[in-house]
Order: structure tokens, then sequence, then C-alpha cells
């Protein structure tokens, strides 16, 4: 044999290993929990079997007689019931700082898209120009105060308008310096007038 030493191999028993069972435990308890919930908030959320709201499909019904009558009547006509009448709420006239928040972002996004439209040519400035029109359309269906409301739908008409020939003059390949600084005018009158 030869002279190096060799490693004692001694055996020695193997640690026991850790227990899951707080783990399971943990595991099985948040899907109770969870079970839990779910079942509460159905409860609270789904309709019961509740009588039905006054009116909605019960028909009135006659007391019984305490004698029958020899001659019932032909067509007995139910008596007419009391709709009422629900109408929307007025729309509140939203103040012209409020106003401005809504719009803000569409006036702006309007000399953003005119600057786009100025330095290019073809598909790309038409399909900017419909965008800005669909703008256009966004900031006519936000009521505005009624402070301001005639002054403002008369300005918008003319931004749409300048829109609509700037789109023409994009479309047939012209020169959209003059139709540009129409629109860009007409944009910055809707920004004064909101305070922009």
């Amino acid at each position: 044999m030869t002279d190096e030493q060799q490693p004692d191999v001694r055996w020695a028993p193997m640690e026991p290993q850790p227990s899951n069972r707080g783990r399971i435990a943990l595991i099985v308890g948040l899907i109770v929990a969870g079970l839990v919930i779910v079942g509460v908030l159905l409860f609270f959320l789904l309709p019961r079997g509740e009588s039905p709201e006054p009116g909605a499909s019960e028909m009135p019904s006659a007391p019984p007689s305490a004698t029958p009558s020899a001659t019932a009547s032909p067509s007995a006509e139910p008596e007419p019931s009391m709709t009422p009448i629900t109408t929307a709420p007025p729309v509140a006239d939203p103040s012209v700082d409020a106003f401005r928040g809504q719009v803000q972002g569409w006036l702006n996004d309007a000399l953003t898209g005119l600057d786009i439209v100025s330095d290019s040519t073809g598909q790309d400035a038409v399909s900017v120009v419909d965008t800005l029109i669909d703008d256009a359309q966004r900031l006519a269906e936000t009521p505005p105060p009624s402070s301001i409301e005639s002054e403002w739908r008369a300005a918008l008409d003319v931004y749409a308008q300048t829109l609509v020939t700037l789109r023409t003059v994009v479309t047939d390949g012209g020169s959209t310096g003059s139709a540009i600084d129409d629109s860009r005018s007409a944009a910055g009158d809707l920004r004064a007038i909101v305070g922009l």
C-alpha cells in the first residue's frame, strides 16, 4: 500500500427534513379565507328573492264580494295607474376652469398636430388632419360653460372649417402654408377663449 493517509469515512445519521406542515396550513388557510371572501361578496351583491318593485308587473285584484252578483261586467278595465315621469337631471354648467381642464389636451394636440402636418405630406399628413378633425368633434361634444358658449361654438365652427379646408389641400397635394396658418390661428382663438 501507499504511505499516504486515507481519510476516515464515518457514517453519520442524516438530518431530518424540516416539516412542511406550517406551509400546508398557511396555504389551506389562505384558500379558505379566499372562499369566505367570495361567499360574502356573492351574498351582498347578488339579488335575493325579494318582492318585485311596486307597480312592476302587479295587477290589482278585486276584493272578493260577499254576495255573488248575477250580472258580471263584460269588460272590467283596470284603474289607470300613475307612472312616474323620469327626466334626466339638468346638466350642471361647468366652470371655465373645469372646462379648460377638459379641453386643454385636445387644444394642445391641435398645435402639435398642425406642426406635424406642416412637416409631412401625403397620407401621413391626411391621417394627422383626420385625427385633428376627430378632436374637433370631441371638442364640440363637450358642453361649454354658458358664459362662453356662443363665443366658443362660433370659434369652434371656424376651427372645424379650417381643418376641412386643410384636409382638402393636403389631399390635393397643394401648398398647405396658408391653410395651416388659418387652422393655427383658429386653434389660438379657441385657446384664448378658455384662457390658455
